[in-house]
């Protein structure tokens, strides 16, 4: 079957694809920081020819590949993460990190590695009719790569008519795909809260205004947002990762202030903006009920990830002709995790897809010490882009040939 070609072809090079994943393993590089990643990509990008260009949004690769034939004037994107965690690796694996306090513990190796695989197919085949845009990103983890590509002039520099990238699942099995022609992972917001009360010795509370009380309460009102003020039919968290107040050495005082951080996760603008403001109105009166005072500082980090339908059903098509219809998960429930991608995805429409590789059973879940990338998969990753390439830059028969 010709929609299943790329799979055999990528195949027989996956051993080569294999090593480089594990070098790239081996040796992670932290967001803006990836010149070791950066100089290899650039280097497999000229090898089989495509036009390189360095240092967009900082350490990122571009690679531009035009075909043989390219006359239809369309141009697609195809992006992938670099960077790794500041976290250290417990694995044990014979290619294990080198660099310490450093993890590639959410799979951007496998997922860098799956690209540069779909640019050697390209570049060897050159069966589509236009332009690929192969985007290396830096600093997905929270540092804002996407959002320093794009300020540096990504897709004015780089046509791109449609923009796709995929993250590796551990929850779906190896040799499926999943995605959802809406919402795919949800924004991420950070918020900080200041108590301001009255400190005093622990023996005499009385005489004081303790900010450990009212940030107990705020931390309970907070979690009543969602359950009473939302739509049953929404979906938001809002989780407090942090408290902190006093000292630990001195157990008999109660301090001036207590400050917490925590991050609220939507997937629509208005439930966004309907927390935002009852938190503000909650902290503010709930300080006021003992006395205290207290600020929210609320900022938006990531946009959530909406998939456009009609490419999330190119998705779905060309994951069907390539593992069949029993593997392909249309309509997967979306995360609460969040993506920089997604500022990609409000400048220019694509989608963005999960690329099943097993290992939750065995608790080898994303960001834990414990995991590694499934080398196995790489060929189907990197083949689903390239179908996508295929697909929506088909080349039209020439009646002059």
């Amino acid at each position: 079957m010709l929609a299943r070609r790329p799979l055999g072809a990528i195949s027989k090079f996956h051993d080569e694809m294999i090593a480089l994943r594990r070098d790239l393993h081996a040796n992670p590089e932290i967001g803006f920081k990836e010149t070791r990643t950066s100089s290899i990509v650039a280097g497999a990008l000229l090898a089989v020819g495509i036009e390189v260009h360095r240092n967009i949004g900082g350490t990122g690769v571009v690679g531009v590949l035009r075909s043989k034939r390219c006359n239809s004037g369309l141009s697609i994107g195809l992006r992938a993460d670099m960077d790794a965690l500041p976290m250290c690796e417990a694995s044990g694996l014979p290619y294990a990190s080198k660099n310490v306090g450093l993890m590639h513990g959410c799979g951007h190796d496998g997922h860098t590695t799956i690209l540069l695989a779909a640019a050697k197919y390209l570049a060897q085949t050159q069966d589509f009719n236009g332009q690929v845009v192969f985007i290396f990103q830096p600093a997905e983890e929270g540092l804002g790569g996407a959002q320093a590509m794009l300020a540096d002039g990504l897709f004015e520099r780089f046509q791109c008519d449609a923009v796709y990238a995929l993250h590796n699942w551990p929850a779906l099995p190896a040799g499926m795909v999943g995605i959802n022609p809406g919402p795919m992972m949800a924004a991420a917001d950070r918020f900080e809260i200041l108590v301001q009360g009255k400190g005093g010795h622990g023996a005499h509370p009385y005489q004081t205004i303790d900010p450990i009380l009212v940030g107990a309460h705020i931390v309970t009102a907070l979690q009543s947002i969602v359950s009473r003020s939302l739509n049953p039919h929404d979906s938001a968290v809002i989780s407090v990762g942090s408290l902190m107040a006093g000292n630990p050495n001195a157990m008999s005082v109660i301090p001036d202030q207590a400050r917490l951080v925590g991050t609220v996760r939507t997937f629509r603008g208005s439930v966004q903006k309907m927390i935002e403001e009852r938190m503000q109105v909650m902290v503010q009166n709930v300080a006021s009920a003992f006395g205290a005072t207290a600020e929210l500082k609320y900022q938006k980090i990531y946009a959530p990830t909406i998939n456009s339908p009609e490419h999330a059903q190119r998705v779905v098509q060309v994951a069907t002709e390539l593992v069949g219809v029993q593997n392909v998960v249309s309509d997967l429930t979306p995360s609460m995790g969040s993506e920089d991608f997604s500022f990609m995805l409000q400048q220019r429409p694509g989608a963005y897809f999960r690329l099943g590789q097993g290992g939750a059973e065995q608790g080898r879940l994303l960001h834990n010490p414990h995991y590694d990338f499934n080398d196995a998969v790489i060929p189907l990753g990197a083949a689903v882009f390239v179908r996508l390439v295929e697909t929506e830059l088909p080349i039209e028969p020439n009646l002059n040939d």
